[in-house]
């Protein structure tokens, strides 16, 4: 049984002591039902402090170089992840695909890396309002999957988290209704079937992102294919953020 994983993304939110804060105040007042998972994506300057006083709320990158080391000014190496304890890292998203002209082979690139590393990638795809709007989503998406899992082996893709968001749905309020999100995703598995197995596909976790909040998440998490939210705006706030596993508890 795939797990309901939860995580907020901070995107460039929070100083240090923010950031300590909402996790030591949420960390009090977090009950988390059976059989789901929590984190949250910080920016890189908290991760250190916060990998020191969280207990049940996984704390991930949200972004990473492919390369162990070298002559790349202003970026984070893996090894440099691991180093501090950090287990998951966020790569894809839409917002470096966009504005800083991340493709899919440097995507793949980090995802082999990061899993010869022996951490959880969080791999991020998802379509802009002209795609959807000319109906060519399955198409687009299936061409990031494919380019982004090149020579990525049956038992590596197992432990890949993969998150679907529609880029016209990432903060601006819109969100994909439960059905569009899960047509998408259960097409999103089916394309992992055809480069795997039905097997592998049904193992990996495929979150939902795009305005998903406590009002929401409900419903979007009931879907057969969605196992989980990643999640922006929602989790900047404790209160919200708690809210989003209240809402789903049995």
């Amino acid at each position: 049984m795939r797990k309901k994983v939860i995580f907020g993304n901070w995107k460039m939110f929070k100083t240090n002591k923010e950031a300590i804060e909402f996790i030591q105040d949420a960390e009090n007042k977090l009950k988390l039902p059976n059989n789901y998972v929590a984190g949250i994506a910080a920016p890189f300057t908290a991760l250190s402090d916060l990998k020191k006083v969280s207990k049940n709320i996984i704390i991930c990158a949200q972004n990473c170089h492919f390369k162990t080391n070298g002559a790349y000014t202003g970026e984070i190496s893996i090894p440099m992840l691991k180093g501090i304890g950090i287990t998951h890292v966020i790569i894809g998203h839409s917002e470096r695909r966009e504005m800083f002209a991340e493709t899919s082979e440097t995507v793949n690139e980090k995802l082999k890396s990061l899993l010869n590393e022996g951490l959880t990638p969080v791999f991020c795809c998802g379509e802009s309002l002209e795609i959807y709007e000319s109906k060519k989503t399955i198409d687009f998406i299936k061409e990031q999957i494919i380019k982004g899992f090149k020579d990525i082996k049956d038992s590596d893709a197992e432990k890949v988290i993969v998150a679907y968001e529609p880029i016209w749905a990432i903060g601006t309020g819109k969100t994909a209704s439960p059905e569009q999100a899960q047509d998408v995703i259960k097409s999103i598995r089916d394309i992992l079937s055809n480069i795997y197995t039905k097997d592998v596909a049904s193992k990996i976790i495929i979150q939902y992102g795009g305005s998903v909040n406590p009002k929401n998440v409900n419903n979007i998490l009931s879907q057969p294919d969605i196992d989980g939210a990643l999640v922006g705006g929602s989790s900047i706030e404790v209160s919200s953020f708690l809210e989003l596993f209240k809402t789903n508890e049995k």
